[in-house]
Formats: structure tokens, C-alpha cells, sequence
């Protein structure tokens, strides 16, 4: 991944977090038919690992898991926003303004291992299920269904383990701006109130910002 300074994040436990704040991404892999890729629920045990572990299943079905080589990929996207040059107080200066894209991004990727094991299943789908039912009035449990019901389930299903070797964050949050072009940004994603645009004001108001000498913004997705 690509990371100008200005938006590289690096501490483990926020890349970590944020992982298992998105949970859904893509695992990428390569084997006899290229490259494969599969979106599914995925989490990461920070327990496991310098890095961690990011463990998930796909359907027994998915040709992914027969084929696929010693290495993944996982990527997370986070909230995304298209910005407009109308919001930067440096166009009403010189007018060199270009759009661009704001958005956060998780890589992982390392050896990765899948298995049909049912009691490695279980301890897989109850994670995932107990971290996504969380904030629920109501909670669904894995052993509110019957048993011998889930033991079918888990027959469909293959899981897979990937021992992060390396973890890459990109916060692109317009910190390369000025101060006055980042307030410009954050009120007109504000104001503008589509997907996404609330929660990535949000995130460039929380984000310490940076500014630094600032390169040609067509170089800056």
C-alpha cells in the first residue's frame, strides 16, 4: 500500500481496533486460477501474535480455499469521501485545487492456513457472532440454535487463520493541508451529510492534524 507520511498510521493497536471496528474486508490469496478474492466478516486477536491473528471462514464451495498459496491479503475499508476543491480556502488564493478522495484503510497479510476442523469452526463463528450481536438489545447466541443444526452449518463452511506478519494503516484525512483548507473540509462533509462524509469529519476532528509542506495534490489519492 501506498503511503505518503502524512497519512501513514502506524501504532498496532489502533490498526488492530480498527480492523475488528470494520470486521467486513476482503481476503486475497493466489493460487492455479490467479488471484482470489472473497469479502467476508473477518476479526483480528491481538492475543495471537506480534501483530496478531486474523482468523474468518468462506463457504466450502469457494474454490479459494483449495487453491490458494501460503500467503493472504486482507484489506479494510473505513468511511470514504469525495472532496471537492470548492471547500478549500486555498482556491479563493491561486485556484490550484484538484479533487480528492478521503478515506481509512487497513492492510494485514501473512501466512494463512485453512481448515475444516468443527470445534476450530465453532470457536471461529461464536467469535464472530458474539463480537457483532455486541450492541444488540437482544442478543443472538450460536447455542440458541440446536446443536446438531449448527454441527450441519459448520459442515458448509471452511475456516481459515492468517498470522499477520505485517500491518499497514492509511489515515488520508487531508492532514497535508493548511489548517483553514482541513476546517473547510470538515464542515463541508458536515454539511453535505452523505454515507460516510459525518463519520470521516468526525474522524479528521479527532485526528491530530499535520500539516507539512504540501505536494501537488494530484499526487495525493
Amino acid at each position: 500500500m501506498y503511503i505518503p507520511r502524512w497519512f501513514k498510521e502506524d501504532r498496532v493497536e489502533v490498526l488492530q481496533s480498527e480492523v475488528n471496528r470494520l470486521s467486513f474486508g476482503t481476503i486475497i490469496t493466489h493460487g492455479q486460477s490467479g488471484l482470489m478474492a472473497s469479502h467476508v466478516p473477518m476479526l483480528i486477536d491481538p492475543s495471537n501474535g506480534n501483530l496478531g491473528t486474523l482468523f474468518g471462514h468462506l463457504a466450502r464451495g469457494n474454490p479459494q480455499w483449495r487453491e490458494s498459496s501460503d500467503e493472504g491479503l486482507a484489506t479494510f475499508i473505513g468511511p470514504d469521501a469525495y472532496i471537492t476543491p470548492e471547500w478549500y480556502a486555498t482556491k479563493k488564493l491561486d485556484g490550484k485545487t484538484v479533487p480528492t478522495w478521503n478515506y481509512i484503510e487497513v492492510q494485514a497479510r501473512g501466512p494463512i492456513t485453512f481448515f475444516e476442523d468443527p470445534r476450530r469452526l465453532l470457536k471461529i463463528v461464536t467469535r464472530l457472532t458474539n463480537h457483532h450481536e455486541s450492541d444488540s438489545e437482544k442478543p443472538w447466541h450460536v447455542s440458541d440454535a440446536p446443536a446438531d443444526y449448527i454441527r450441519s452449518e459448520l459442515r458448509s463452511i471452511v475456516g481459515f487463520e492468517m498470522r499477520v506478519s505485517k500491518l499497514d494503516g492509511k489515515w488520508k484525512l487531508s492532514q497535508n493541508r493548511t489548517a483553514e483548507d482541513r476546517e473547510g473540509v470538515k464542515l463541508g462533509l458536515a454539511k453535505r451529510n452523505r454515507p460516510g462524509d459525518v463519520q470521516v469529519s468526525r474522524e479528521m476532528g479527532a485526528r491530530r492534524s499535520e500539516a507539512g509542506s504540501k505536494p501537488s495534490s494530484l499526487k495525493q489519492t
